[in-house]
């Protein structure tokens, strides 16, 4: 694995984007556009917005890169882009990272743009400092990205892609304590939960709106960022360079 290759994959990755513009609209503003929605549907309902937005802002960019990445990556592999890389020195955690490095600046910029809307534009209102917003809504994002990452290297189609979301995106969110809180869950579905990134994500989101500090936030953070350098080095290990 190489720093110079890992950023140079990164920095393809970038002006590739750079001339598709509808996925990088689909990356910084469909997720307050739908927080916006959010926000629109509860606007006669006081303190709901509050109460969910914060979990919300975790959901959206987790999603928005998870469907991006896995697509992205495996029209790469369709293309027989990745089968051309991979005989250049080019390795396998070079591409993996170089993906995860140019979608986790998309990621930064995400969050700046999508905490600014919810906080500025409808109103959400939180105990703890915006940046620890932010911060989380990065952390997710960049889990959406890992494990889109992984997909792409089981999937075969793009519609295959999105058919990982059923298996690895709907379980965590109706588990992660969106609609119901996890210690009042069945004891089974509260086990489950316990493994599922996202449930640790949604606990520091509604940390950050309580205004907690410390470990309370920073601790199921760091697990949102184990889980998410787990399934990057799952997907540099199983990533195949064509799919026929």
């Amino acid at each position: 694995m190489s720093g110079r290759r890992t950023f140079a994959t990164a920095g393809r990755v970038l002006a590739q984007l750079r001339h598709d513009p509808r996925s990088i609209a689909l990356m910084l503003i469909a997720p307050s556009l739908l927080v916006g929605l959010f926000a629109w549907l509860f606007s006669d309902k006081e303190g709901v917005f509050d109460q969910f937005g914060g979990a919300i802002l975790a959901l959206f960019p987790f999603i928005v890169m998870f469907l991006i990445t896995s697509i992205t990556t495996l029209r790469e592999r369709r293309s027989g882009t990745l089968e051309r890389l991979m005989t250049t020195p080019l390795g396998k955690p070079d591409f993996i990272l170089g993906y995860a490095v140019a979608f986790g600046l998309m990621a930064l910029l995400q969050a700046a743009i999508t905490v600014t809307f919810a906080v500025w534009v409808c109103g959400l209102e939180v105990d703890g400092p915006l940046w620890q917003l932010g911060l989380v809504a990065i952390v997710d994002a960049l889990l959406g990205t890992a494990l889109g990452l992984l997909a792409s290297a089981f999937a075969q189609t793009e519609f295959q892609a999105v058919q990982f979301m059923p298996l690895l995106v709907f379980p965590q969110i109706i588990l992660g304590g969106l609609f119901m809180p996890r210690d009042q869950m069945p004891d089974v579905l509260h086990a489950i939960s316990d493994w599922l990134p996202l449930s640790y994500a949604i606990d520091t989101i509604n940390a950050v709106a309580a205004g907690d500090e410390g470990w309370d936030v920073f601790g199921p953070l760091l697990i949102v960022l184990a889980f998410a350098v787990g399934a990057l080095l799952l997907a540099s290990l199983t990533l195949r360079r064509r799919t026929r």
